[in-house]
């Protein structure tokens, strides 16, 4: 699979991100077949978080990839943590704890990048610091980023914390542009105009953080997905008109319209079909033109100023 490298780091990553919030909906069998396919075809790095399945995500992903120290080597494991039980928790105490229980549940004794999942209110950057600073010193994390914040969540973080921030893990899908909408429509009068992140795309960019977009099938917060949805007739239409130009599957152009974006994102899935995981990876050889990036944007519903 085609690679970029993740924000300002080394770390060579396929364009495609395998989630694995779902993976506690299969088997012991169905998931081992699903992860080694997966790694068959060049996925390799796989997403996870702490509450996915209260943990149980991460050891039913251990257990299908017969971790081991040959195995670990052939793969970039990323996990979140901060969601707790009714509140968000950014303490150097949590963090450490959740590192530690990550680390047991997948059986490994490093991660390749850690994130904060979503922002705490009660952040005190300066243990932020500390956390990375203990995590990274003891080899138990090697990259670290955030997810779901906004640049001035993340300069407060950077004004303490002395490692990159190479990931953003932000909601983003064709029916879910507000990033895009607000820089088309800048000084108009309308919805599309209002900023409601703060420019996070344009400071992505600026500062080489990669923006890694969640749900990238589903239409509001998790309300369903868009293909193949009667609610979305002129979008369906012409991203079936534009699979079958490039004789892909509709998941292909969904996937292939945010790696067309020069932000080089890394798209997270989130299905457990690994035929379905296999045309999100084909989308890495579609490069859509500009004319049908726009049409399937405007598809969407989105109207240009």
């Amino acid at each position: 699979m085609r690679t970029i490298k993740l924000g300002s780091s080394a770390l060579d990553v396929p364009v495609v991100a395998v989630g694995c919030m779902r993976i506690n909906s299969l088997d012991s069998k169905d998931a081992e077949h699903f992860v080694r396919s997966a790694m068959e075809i060049g996925a390799n790095f796989f997403d996870h978080a702490d509450i996915y399945g209260t943990g149980t995500c991460e050891e039913i992903f251990a257990d299908a990839v017969q971790m081991n120290p040959q195995v670990r080597e052939n793969l970039i494991l990323q996990s979140k943590c901060g969601i707790r039980k009714g509140m968000f928790d950014f303490s150097k105490e949590h963090i450490l704890n959740s590192v530690d229980g990550i680390l047991q549940r997948l059986r490994t004794e490093y991660l390749d990048v850690l994130l904060l999942h979503r922002p705490d209110a009660l952040v005190e950057p300066e243990e932020v610091a500390e956390a990375f600073d203990q995590l990274e010193r003891e080899g138990k994390v090697r990259h670290f980023g955030v997810s779901n914040q906004n640049p001035n969540q993340i300069a407060l973080l950077k004004k303490y914390v002395k490692q990159p921030l190479v990931a953003n893990q932000l909601q983003m899908s064709i029916t879910n542009t507000t990033m895009i909408d607000s820089g088309i429509n800048v000084n108009m009068e309308n919805d599309a105009a209002v900023n409601r992140d703060g420019s996070i795309l344009d400071y992505c960019r600026l500062h080489d953080i990669t923006i890694q977009p969640w749900s990238p099938f589903q239409y509001g917060f998790f309300e369903g997905v868009f293909l193949g949805n009667e609610k979305f007739p002129e979008l369906n239409a012409k991203i079936d008109e534009i699979a079958a130009k490039y004789d892909v599957s509709n998941t292909t152009i969904a996937i292939a319209w945010l790696l067309r974006h020069p932000a080089k994102m890394q798209p997270v899935t989130g299905t457990m079909n690994i035929g379905r995981l296999q045309d999100c990876v084909k989308a890495g050889e579609v490069h859509l033109t500009r004319p049908e990036w726009y049409e399937i944007y405007r598809a969407a519903g989105n109207v240009l100023p």
